[in-house]
């Protein structure tokens, strides 16, 4: 997912530096990614940890020195969990035309008036594009016009952050004479959210405004939406990069639409790959085995004959000759342009929903049984077959630690930051 947004933030001449946000402890996979991407890319990155966790205005806040650092003229701020084509260098168009360096860009697209309500909503002037009113998840309709997530911020930021944070300081010396818990976490200081605290202060002051794009964008909230999100990434390789994706050629996998396959992946002649299949590193892909709506992350085995799908494979995992591992997808409504993926609780009276397959790291699935719309955790080796389960039960090695390189739910990355030169229209 991050990697995506490193290498939209790249390709924007005069970036000078990459910063990654969490408050996850870092790790060893972690390091050997930044590496990796550093030396892809060719720009510094580095991995910023919060004490706790900020919100998407008070980790920015908490670093802005090192933001600061160097005299960046602008830099752009990426919520992690989404994907996009990142239009990043129209959004620095769009703000150089405006001609106002005080002011700042958000992206924002079209949704349908009923999901809408499920994010920031932004009423926008049709001429100038300035943001008159935002509302975060309003409880009427207010506008089909919502916020994607991505920014495009001047230091001056920081003067109506740290105001927030100044308001929250006076909250919090308060508490004890309104008969509330200083001591409580959710009051802490820092806590700031630019939704909620930031944009609704700013809208309407003549400082905030929308690029509004037309271009692919979602949420990745839950394992279902990564399966779209890699379909809606693969979709535009196929028009900007197809030298990315797998093509039939022979002595080679039959290839069906859009399919990625790492270099070091083994993959018979006689599998069946695609549509929206990506392949990681070191995957072994035996005959016959047939693979849809999938990802299949580094170092897995597929079996002779195995079908796998709508299915998310977690690393290292075994799936045995003749199994069949299948989910349920949850893609938004195809005839409605603007609909997006819906983000479905776990249960809905009282069973568990229909969704994709997920096999966590290391999983274990014999010969000939049927996995179907389940969740089976790391580490489990099955026995049998499963139906609208999660499989929770775990051998002792799956205590892993954060040193485990393979173990990477310790890390949950909050924001991605690119930070632009004072010259941000020549490259740097």
């Amino acid at each position: 997912m991050v990697q995506h947004h490193i290498e939209a933030c790249a390709k924007v001449p005069g970036m000078k530096e990459i910063l990654l946000m969490g408050f996850y402890q870092p790790h060893e996979a972690l390091g050997r990614f930044l590496v990796s991407a550093q030396q892809e890319f060719k720009i510094p990155i580095r991995y910023l940890q919060e004490y706790a966790a900020l919100g998407t205005g008070g980790g920015i806040y908490h670093f802005r020195d090192q933001i600061l650092s160097g005299g960046p003229e602008a830099f752009f701020v990426l919520n992690a969990d989404v994907c996009s084509e990142f239009p990043l260098q129209e959004m620095l168009d769009f703000w150089q035309q405006h001609g106002n360096v005080h002011s700042f860009v958000m992206l924002g697209t079209t949704a349908n008036r009923t999901q809408a309500l499920n994010y920031g909503c932004i009423v926008a002037n049709t001429d100038t594009h300035e943001v008159l009113h935002y509302v975060e998840k309003p409880s009427t309709f207010v506008s089909e016009i919502i916020n994607c997530g991505i920014y495009l911020f001047t230091p001056a930021i920081f003067q109506h952050i740290g105001d927030v944070f100044q308001r929250n300081q006076q909250e919090l010396v308060l508490c004890p004479y309104l008969g509330e818990e200083s001591s409580n976490g959710w009051l802490r200081a820092e806590v700031i959210r630019l939704e909620q605290d930031v944009f609704t202060a700013l809208a309407g002051s003549g400082k905030l405004y929308v690029y509004k794009t037309d271009g692919f964008w979602s949420q990745i909230k839950s394992a279902g939406s990564a399966i779209y999100a890699s379909r809606l990434y693969l979709n535009q390789y196929s028009q900007c990069h197809p030298e990315r994706l797998a093509q039939n050629k022979p002595g080679g996998p039959i290839i069906r639409g859009n399919v990625y396959i790492h270099p070091t992946a083994s993959v018979d002649s006689t599998a069946v790959l695609g549509p929206n299949v990506s392949i990681g590193k070191g995957v072994t892909v035996g005959a016959g085995v047939r693979v849809r709506e999938s990802i299949v992350l580094h170092g897995a085995s597929l079996h002779d004959h195995t079908c796998v799908l709508n299915t998310i494979v977690g690393w290292d995992s075994t799936i045995g000759r003749w199994a069949r591992v299948e989910g349920t997808p949850s893609d938004p409504n195809p005839n409605d342009p603007y609909a997006k993926i819906d983000s479905e609780t776990l249960f809905r009276d009282g069973r568990l929903t229909p969704s994709i397959t997920i096999l966590g790291c290391s999983v274990t699935i014999p010969a000939e049984v049927v996995i179907l719309n389940s969740i089976v955790l790391p580490h489990k080796e099955l026995s049998r077959s499963y139906k609208n389960q999660i499989i929770l039960e775990v051998c002792a090695k799956a205590l892993c630690s954060a040193e485990d390189p393979h173990h990477t739910s310790h890390l949950k990355l909050d924001t991605a930051l690119g930070i632009l030169h004072p010259s941000c229209t020549t490259p740097a």
